[in-house]
């Protein structure tokens, strides 16, 4: 018995997220912390002991505005996933673009949150925009070639970028 094309598809993406977390997981890539040490990339999840996360202070209402900001990120990245997994590599490339990459700098207030950001968190999110802009343009490509697995690590690349910036960072 031979399975839908979207069953197909939902089933070999979650099989490479699931093989992309746990390469980013055991990954020896260098990310910086705050105060510019390296750390390997296994540790960003968590920051080792003794080495907490860098405070990032903004006032009340950016800070507000910049959780809900990336809150709004996580259920994007939900939304993609769910057009991938139907296949619908158009709208995930849409979604991506318009929520995450850098067309969305705008509407999400950027240039307001930067002067209030350390040089090493405003690099990290430039990265991520730049990777969800990226991940969009794979994600089209997806559509006319079908390589759902180009699209994926592209996707794991503005994973890897929240992780790191969340891992080295925090809002006070």
């Amino acid at each position: 018995m031979q399975m839908p094309r979207t069953l197909t598809s939902l089933l070999a993406a979650l099989a490479v997220l699931a093989a992309v977390s746990a390469w980013a997981a055991d990954e020896a890539a260098v990310m910086h912390h705050g105060d510019h040490h390296a750390m390997p990339a296994a540790q960003a999840v968590a920051a080792p002991a003794g080495q907490a996360r860098t405070p990032v202070r903004f006032p009340g209402p950016l800070r507000e505005h910049t959780l809900a900001n990336m809150r709004d990120h996580l259920a994007a990245l939900g939304e993609i996933q769910e057009a991938l997994a139907r296949s619908d590599f158009d709208a995930a490339g849409r979604l991506a673009e318009q929520r995450l990459g850098m067309s969305s700098l705008t509407a999400h207030g950027a240039h307001d949150v930067a002067p209030f950001m350390p040089a090493g968190m405003q690099t990290m999110g430039t990265d991520m925009h730049h990777a969800a802009s990226q991940f969009a343009v794979a994600a089209q490509d997806a559509a006319v070639t079908g390589d759902l697995g180009r699209a994926l690590a592209a996707l794991a690349r503005v994973n890897r970028t929240c992780v790191a910036c969340h891992a080295a960072y925090r809002l006070e």
